[in-house]
């Protein structure tokens, strides 16, 4: 079991955790994709609670600990997210790849809904997705089969040599992956300018605001 999933289980609720029957679930809610591709989109989105890779810039430390969130059951997750207008989900963390998420895609499918993921990429796919937003970490790389399914890498930009790592991975990945910078909310008026002028220097490769905090909606 990974470190970062909910401790002091039953055997009963261990099995159905690594079966994908339940899930730490930290928020559900509707509203409107923020950031990279889909920006702009509304879906539904639910955050899973657990991740080890610990970025120190992160905005929501709140979902690191699975043992602070709730587990749910993944039929209960379903029927909550596919009652929304919008035909779509984002399943995002916390880091959701640390769990099965077969059954949660499998539910959600057979209700018609498209699913969309982000991740790390440090962890194995489980699950399918519709479209794979992978948001690679120093602390923990990404897989490399990870980075070849990727559909949009989008890379956080919190210091000037985010950039190189932004360029190494995108040496990794297939041709018709999408590239994404974006500023790191906290140094978005220092990172900004250089994000800009990379990107008129590199231009495979596109700008991603969170748009979210812009509107003022989650």
């Amino acid at each position: 079991m990974n470190t970062c999933r909910p401790i002091n289980l039953s055997a009963t609720a261990e099995d159905l955790l690594n079966r994908g029957l339940l899930l730490p679930v930290m928020e559900m809610f509707y509203s409107v994709q923020g950031e990279g591709f889909n920006t702009g989109k509304p879906a539904a989105f639910v955050r899973i609670g657990g991740c080890d890779v610990g970025c120190h810039w992160c905005d929501v430390k709140e979902a690191w600990d699975a043992s602070l969130h709730s587990l749910t059951k993944t039929k209960e997750i379903i029927d909550y997210l596919s009652g929304f207008p919008a035909k779509s989900v984002v399943i995002t963390g916390g880091e959701p790849l640390n769990y099965n998420l077969g059954p949660l895609c499998n539910g959600l499918k057979n209700r018609g809904v498209k699913i969309f993921i982000e991740t790390c990429g440090a962890y194995p796919l489980s699950g399918s997705f519709d479209w794979i937003c992978l948001s690679p970490k120093r602390n923990m790389r990404p897989r490399a089969d990870m980075l070849q399914m990727a559909d949009e890498l989008k890379v956080i930009i919190h210091k000037t040599s985010d950039l190189e790592w932004a360029a190494q991975n995108a040496d990794l990945i297939k041709e018709s992956c999408l590239l994404y910078l974006q500023p790191e909310w906290s140094k978005y008026n220092e990172m900004l300018p250089q994000i800009v002028e990379y990107v008129q220097q590199h231009p495979r490769w596109m700008i991603s605001l969170q748009a979210h905090k812009f509107m003022n909606i989650p």
